[in-house]
């Protein structure tokens, strides 16, 4: 995975020589560390494209837990040990749909898998919030999870951004994007805390309700006043 494919520009104090970066980096703490969240299909990728324009690092938790559950992983081998077997594909891979149809449908299970996936997500980010700061201690950097606020993730963060749209516009984008009926597109946003309980933890909101260009306009006026709060 390529962590580090953002356009940020290195600060001054990122050209110093690394011992000293480092100093100043704990004296000053330039880098800032934001939490970004929302529920399914409220347009959190488009936000963060737009932020990695702006030149944000920015991580897509998603990805790093498909990642600790590759083949070969301690995360794939206690995921079995959980659900048995038949969740793997023939060539040993992680069935996701059908693993998805197990856990949307069991409040227990679902939380047993968050139990074995969190622990090594949040190890996998601190990791990548570390080479950030290595490379530029003046960096923002940005970590999108769609569970933050319910795995307690966003404690770690300075800021948390949660991004939303209004109910029917999210079941119909679900609907659409995934080929699914609505049925099952509500089963799967029931199954995530509502976007109003979302909304009380936030210290910024992105409506991405209006479409493209004023969802663009509110993420950069967040990234203006991130770089402000320096």
């Amino acid at each position: 995975m390529r962590w580090l494919s953002y356009t940020g520009l290195l600060s001054p104090v990122s050209c110093l020589p690394s011992p000293v970066s480092r100093l100043l980096s704990l004296v000053f703490r330039l880098m800032k560390k934001i939490g970004l969240t929302g529920s399914i299909a409220v347009g959190k990728s488009f936000v963060c494209d737009v932020f990695r324009e702006l030149g944000c690092a920015v991580l897509d938790a998603d990805e790093v837990a498909r990642d600790v559950v590759e083949p070969g992983t301690i995360g794939l081998q206690r995921v079995v040990e959980a659900f048995g077997d038949s969740i793997l594909n023939a060539d040993g891979s992680l069935d996701r749909p059908k693993l998805g149809s197990i856990v949307f449908s069991d409040e227990e299970k679902r939380l047993l898998l968050n139990s074995i996936v969190h622990p090594l997500v949040f190890e996998s980010q601190n990791a990548w919030l570390e080479e950030v700061e290595s490379i530029d201690p003046d960096a923002i950097a940005i970590v999108d999870a769609a569970l933050m606020i319910e795995s307690g993730g966003y404690k770690r963060f300075e800021k948390l951004i949660v991004v939303w749209c209004e109910p029917e516009l999210q079941l119909q984008r679900l609907m659409a994007r995934d080929g699914i009926s609505k049925e099952v597109a509500q089963k799967r946003i029931a199954a995530q805390l509502p976007q109003d309980e979302k909304k009380r933890f936030a210290n910024f909101l992105i409506d991405t309700s209006k479409g493209y260009d004023d969802t663009r306009r509110e993420t950069t006026e967040i990234f203006r006043q991130l770089k402000l709060s320096r």
